[in-house]
């Protein structure tokens, strides 16, 4: 059970340290990482890392240490952990194993505090987030450019100058091309919402550009509201951000008269998990596009944003009942679009289902065979029956089904759906574009709307 080598001398256990002696695991994500054994062989190791985000670093140990994760609970004692995982555990392997979860702030500590606090200053020491997903995806536009032109790495220099226009091309040539053969390539107007992917540009921006090619031409909204999925945070309600956001094509400032206007409402409860907006990036992908579109002089219209939870638990109460509620939220936005000037592009931010193994579902997915194309083609079916509800003007009847259904194929985004839907009360919802995205071992399916709300 020995941990993966590292280049660095391993962090080392401290027998004085209670939060070591009983570990308390935070929430962590495990996933399958290939590796050389000692005799050149390809193994397996697990990786573990933080599910909420907060810390970037990652343990890699032997697979069989999975016995030991669901004793670290804070009540268990080290020995009583190796009495109770058997199967030749000695203390002398699970020490080092502790220390190394300490290092990494996956276990209620020290460690994991200081990380903490640092996230919440890099949080509160500006007025806008960085750009993360965005910043990456130009990065990657500008190491292929180098390395095609001068069969060599780009610099940091040439990323931060070259960025940029990188992106904003190729958004230009996506959204060209998603609208090349449309019979209607442009809207009349501005709708009232849109409901986009908050999938990675690369696999699904056939749908992004599907929506924001046809605003290209259209006068700007006079604000933005952004509705995203809370996928790592703590917040167990609608969460509000107080920032505005920042990607490599300039800046979404927040929109403060909304943003006042929903505290005045709700409360400062709506903002009291601000710091989950740290990690999201279902806000920030959206922003790249709207920059793209309205933006003139790196500054697009104001951006007012907020993670919406799963209103199909517990009627849309927060899961705790401390949170912002989803109807309250909803009913805020309603009066502050109707009371403020302008007109108020509303965007949802979304994913549907997540199938697979990797989400615990023993299905073939991957490959051409009979089995795994039925496979695909009964999430997809279900999902196009359940979007119905939103295309015929009953958001509401999506979130009764989808409880009723106990969510089987784990739709993320239904808050951020259906507040879209409701608070835009478009009413001619169209679905242009029902897609799927998938690695290539089948082990995740996941799939994605494009909707305009005019």
């Amino acid at each position: 059970m020995s941990d993966q080598p590292q280049q660095t001398p391993p962090p080392p256990f401290d027998p004085d340290a209670p939060h070591q002696q009983r570990p308390k695991l935070r929430p962590i994500r495990g996933f399958m990482a290939p590796a050389q054994g000692p005799n050149g062989q390809p193994v397996h190791l697990l990786g573990l890392a933080d599910a909420r985000q907060i810390s970037p670093k990652v343990v890699f140990t032997q697979p069989a240490m999975q016995a030991v994760l669901p004793l670290l609970n804070g009540e268990n004692g080290l020995d009583d952990v190796v009495t109770q995982v058997g199967r030749g555990l000695e203390r002398q392997m699970l020490e080092p194993f502790v220390a190394q979860l300490d290092d990494a702030g996956l276990i209620e500590g020290p460690s994991f505090d200081a990380m903490w606090e640092k996230m919440k200053a890099d949080y509160d020491s500006s007025d806008m987030l960085p750009p993360a997903q965005t910043a990456a995806v130009a990065d990657v536009l500008v190491e292929a450019s180098i390395q095609r032109a001068e069969s060599r790495a780009a610099t940091d220099d040439e990323k931060a100058e070259l960025g940029p226009s990188k992106l904003g091309d190729q958004l230009e040539a996506w959204m060209n091309e998603a609208v090349a053969e449309a019979e209607d390539p442009s809207f009349d107007a501005l709708p009232r919402g849109i409901i986009a992917p908050s999938l990675p540009y690369a696999n699904g921006h056939r749908a992004y550009a599907t929506l924001y090619a046809r605003m290209r031409v259209v006068d700007p909204p006079k604000r933005i509201l952004i509705l995203g999925t809370n996928h790592f945070g703590n917040g167990t309600g609608v969460v509000g951000c107080d920032k505005g956001f920042r990607t490599p094509l300039g800046e979404s400032p927040l929109d403060t008269e909304m943003a006042d206007r929903m505290r005045s409402e709700l409360g400062d409860v709506l903002f009291e998990h601000r710091y989950d907006h740290e990690r999201e990036h279902s806000i920030e992908l959206q922003c790249g596009w709207i920059q793209k579109v309205f933006g003139q002089d790196g500054t697009s219209p104001p951006v007012f944003a907020a993670l919406v939870h799963d209103p199909s638990v517990k009627d849309g109460d927060s899961y705790d009942g401390t949170g912002v509620a989803f109807q309250p939220f909803v009913d805020a936005c309603i009066k502050a679009i109707d009371e403020l000037e302008g007109p108020t592009l509303v965007v949802g931010s979304a994913e549907l289902s997540h199938v697979g193994p990797s989400y615990g579902d023993q299905v073939q997915l991957a490959g051409d065979s009979p089995e795994a194309d039925q496979n695909r083609r009964k999430v997809l079916e279900q999902d196009s029956q359940l979007i119905k509800h939103v295309t015929e003007g009953k958001p509401e009847d999506l979130v009764s089904t989808i409880a009723w259904q106990q969510n089987s194929s784990r739709w993320s985004s239904t808050g951020a759906i259906v507040a879209a839907a409701l608070i835009a009360r478009s009413e001619s919802p169209r679905l242009y574009n029902l897609g799927a995205v998938m690695d290539g071992q089948g082990a995740a399916f996941i799939t994605a709307p494009a909707m305009a709300l005019p």
